[in-house]
C-alpha cells in the first residue's frame, strides 16, 4: 500500500515574481483581515476529537448539515474511547444525512478505535500522525491542528479557497496539494491558519460561486478577478 503524502506537491508556475506575488498576497491578507477580523472555524465543536471528527464528516457536505448532526452523535460518544466501543449500525444512523454515512461511520470508529489503543484518547498533534489515522488527509490534519492547537502545519485548501485564490492570482492550479505549495510559498506562516478561515467566510458573504458580488467587494481594487467576466 502506498504511503500517503505528507508533503504538498511541487508548485505550479504563475505569473509574477516571487517578491510581487508575496506583495499581492499581503495585500489580500489585509483585506480580508478587516473584514474578519477574528473569524472561527465553522464547525462546531468542544474538543479536538470532536473538531476531527466534524472534519471528516464534513467530506463532500455542508458545514451546516455537519452541525445539524454532531450534537447527537457527540451527545452519545463526547470520547475517542466511546465512539471506539460503539456499533457500526448506531453510527451509521446518526450521521446517515451526511451522505456516504457507511464510509464516514467506518472512519470515525475506526480514527477512534487508533487514538484509543496508540495514543491514550489523546489526539495526536503532528502532521504525520495524524494522517495515519483512518479517514485523515492532510486538508483535515490542517483543520485540527490549525484550529484546536494553533499549530501552522499548512494551509487548508478546501473548495472556496481552491476557486478564490485562483481568483485572486494567487495560484493558476485547481489541484489542492500544489495550491497549498503555492499559498506557503507566499503567504507569511503566522497566517497559514486564519488565511483560510477568511477565505471561506468571504466566499460565503460576497465571493459567491455562481454569483460574485464584485462590484460590492472591498477587496475589487487589489483583485484581479482572473477567470471572472469582465465588469
Amino acid at each position: 500500500m502506498a504511503k500517503k503524502r505528507t508533503q504538498p506537491a511541487k508548485t505550479s508556475s504563475y505569473v509574477g515574481t516571487l517578491d510581487e506575488k508575496k506583495k499581492h498576497a499581503r495585500k489580500i491578507v489585509r483585506g480580508l483581515a478587516r473584514l474578519f477580523p477574528e473569524p472561527e472555524c465553522a464547525l462546531i465543536h468542544d474538543s479536538p476529537f470532536q473538531l476531527l471528527v466534524a472534519t471528516i464528516l464534513s467530506a463532500q457536505c455542508t458545514d451546516e448539515r455537519v452541525n445539524a448532526t454532531t450534537p447527537k452523535l457527540f451527545k452519545k460518544y463526547p470520547t475517542a474511547e466511546k465512539l471506539a466501543a460503539s456499533k457500526q449500525a448506531d453510527v451509521e444512523k446518526i450521521v446517515y444525512p451526511l451522505g456516504f454515512f457507511r464510509a464516514k461511520a467506518t472512519n470515525i470508529r475506526k480514527m477512534a478505535l487508533v487514538v484509543t489503543e496508540e495514543h491514550a484518547g489523546e489526539i495526536p498533534r503532528t502532521l504525520n500522525e495524524l494522517v495515519a489515522l483512518p479517514g485523515v488527509g492532510r486538508k483535515t490534519a490542517n483543520v485540527v491542528l490549525g484550529t484546536a492547537f494553533d499549530i501552522p502545519s499548512g494551509v487548508v485548501v478546501d473548495t472556496h479557497v481552491k476557486r478564490i485564490t485562483n481568483i485572486f492570482g494567487l495560484t493558476t492550479s485547481k489541484n489542492p496539494e500544489i495550491i497549498e505549495r503555492d499559498l506557503v510559498e507566499v503567504l507569511p506562516k503566522k497566517e497559514w491558519i486564519k488565511f483560510s478561515h477568511r477565505i471561506i467566510l468571504h466566499g460565503r458573504a460576497t465571493c459567491i460561486a455562481r454569483r460574485p458580488q464584485c462590484t460590492e467587494c472591498s477587496l475589487l481594487k487589489i483583485c484581479p478577478r482572473i477567470g471572472l467576466k469582465p465588469l
